[in-house]
């Protein structure tokens, strides 16, 4: 089997396509290819109108939080939106561990996703980009008014990775200590077990 990546076809609409003239690739990833643009903008073009669709509606429903990127423009396969500076949160820890302000910002976004009504209370480190201000920007919402998830399994089980996860259950326990147990036992369960 090849290493090779393979190529995709989307026909865009002509504003997608001004777009990409001005744009410089950023990277790609399972569900498409995001560019650069000018004025701190990116433009992310989908393989899947669906998956395009469901992000369009979840950053819809969270303009008010400051966590998310703002909406320019929505095609049917693309949303150019605002850009999320600093550092994916996983290549953060890795070169400077987990303090207390760092965590403390984490904790605070998923105390926004409740305020949110979001029914999956989880998000992967590298959807997560931790800026200047130790402020978290959300790069890549998925399914979190569709499916279930009570609990921050898929990034305490990344903090685990990175041996940081004790240090997250530390400012858990001292500012958002109403799901400390609840929380510090599943994820303790699911690592031992892989139950979720």
């Amino acid at each position: 089997m090849s290493n090779k990546k393979c190529g995709y076809y989307i026909q865009l609409d002509d504003r997608a396509e001004e777009f990409l003239r001005s744009g410089r690739f950023l990277g790609e990833g399972h569900n498409g290819i995001v560019y650069l643009l000018p004025n701190d903008k990116v433009i992310k073009i989908f393989k899947d109108k669906r998956v395009c669709e469901g992000e369009y509606n979840i950053l819809k429903k969270t303009t008010k939080s400051k966590h998310f990127p703002q909406i320019y423009y929505y095609g049917s396969n693309y949303i150019v939106r605002s850009y999320a500076k600093g550092a994916r949160l996983d290549y953060y820890i890795k070169e400077n561990g987990l303090d207390y302000d760092a965590a403390h910002s984490i904790v605070g976004l998923l105390k926004e996703f409740k305020k949110l009504k979001f029914t999956k209370l989880d998000i992967r480190c590298k959807d997560l980009y931790l800026d200047e201000n130790l402020y978290l920007n959300v790069i890549d919402p998925k399914n979190n008014y569709s499916k279930h998830c009570i609990y921050p399994r898929h990034l305490m089980k990344g903090l685990n990775k990175l041996g940081v996860l004790g240090d997250f259950l530390n400012v858990v326990y001292s500012e958002y200590n109403e799901v400390y147990d609840d929380w510090s036992f599943r994820i303790t369960r699911y690592l031992k077990r892989g139950i979720k």
